[in-house]
């Protein structure tokens, strides 16, 4: 499980022989991922480190022999803007190699102004990503718990910063939180903040991600959740749940 303090890259130590999930540390070095399977880069904020989403996408993947190799520049309190403006080594990341897709992601971007950071910023960063030979992803976060109407608004902004580059994707991690939470609203997806994800939460992200990456079925995973390297007591029942719920969304966003 990787440590990330405020503002301070950190990286694991890559396995060749497994899929490899990284956190950029030094600015100078990044690390060059082995080749084969999917290469995918995210660039956000706690939503993105809390919990280790990178690395539970690549464990799901590798629980069936599938490859998703990640990196990660995630850092607190960070917008897309944020990256793009250079304030982190984003930009160096995403130019050290070729990847399939780099994922974007904000929070919930509810009002107007950080709707428009947000395309101003994608729109910047897809030239870079296009030069690697990526496809630029939007990562659909999810509003405060206690805000459950602001839904249908996150879900319109990533729309629109999908919309707003050629090929842009949409991965709606937040649209499957909301279809769970419609059919269960006990399910434990947000942390005790009501913000950031409780580990069920990161793993249906992941499971939306794995599926969209991969085009593979989610429900054929194992009906076990492990998540930053921890297997979940989540019952097999829940867990198959979860994957319904991812299968049944991304299906819904084939367009995007």
């Amino acid at each position: 499980m990787i440590t990330h303090l405020a503002r301070r890259w950190s990286f694991a130590v890559v396995l060749p022989a497994i899929a490899a999930c990284l956190s950029v540390e030094d600015p100078g070095g990044v690390p060059v991922l082995p080749a084969g399977g999917h290469h995918v880069l995210f660039i956000g904020n706690s939503l993105t480190y809390t919990n280790d989403l990178p690395g539970t996408l690549t464990a799901l993947a590798k629980s069936v022999n599938d490859t998703i190799r990640t990196i990660s520049v995630a850092l607190p309190d960070f917008a897309v803007i944020d990256h793009a403006l250079g304030l982190s080594n984003a930009v160096d990341v995403i130019r050290s190699q070729s990847w399939e897709y780099v994922v974007l992601q904000q929070g919930p971007t509810t009002t107007a102004v950080n709707r428009d950071t947000l395309i101003i910023a994608t729109k910047a960063l897809d030239p870079i990503v296009k030069s690697s030979g990526g496809r630029t992803a939007q990562l659909m976060a999810w509003p405060q718990a206690s805000s459950p109407h602001l839904f249908p608004l996150v879900l319109a902004s990533s729309q629109a910063a999908a919309n707003s580059v050629e090929r842009g994707v949409l991965f709606p991690a937040g649209e499957a939180w909301r279809a769970a939470l419609e059919q269960d609203p006990a399910i434990p997806l947000y942390g005790p903040d009501g913000y950031h994800p409780a580990p069920l939460g990161t793993y249906l992200a992941a499971l939306v991600v794995y599926e969209k990456v991969t085009g593979h079925d989610a429900r054929l995973l194992p009906p076990v959740a492990v998540v930053a390297g921890i297997t979940l007591s989540a019952s097999e029942q829940r867990v198959r749940f979860l994957q319904g719920i991812a299968h049944e969304t991304v299906a819904g966003f084939q367009a995007f």
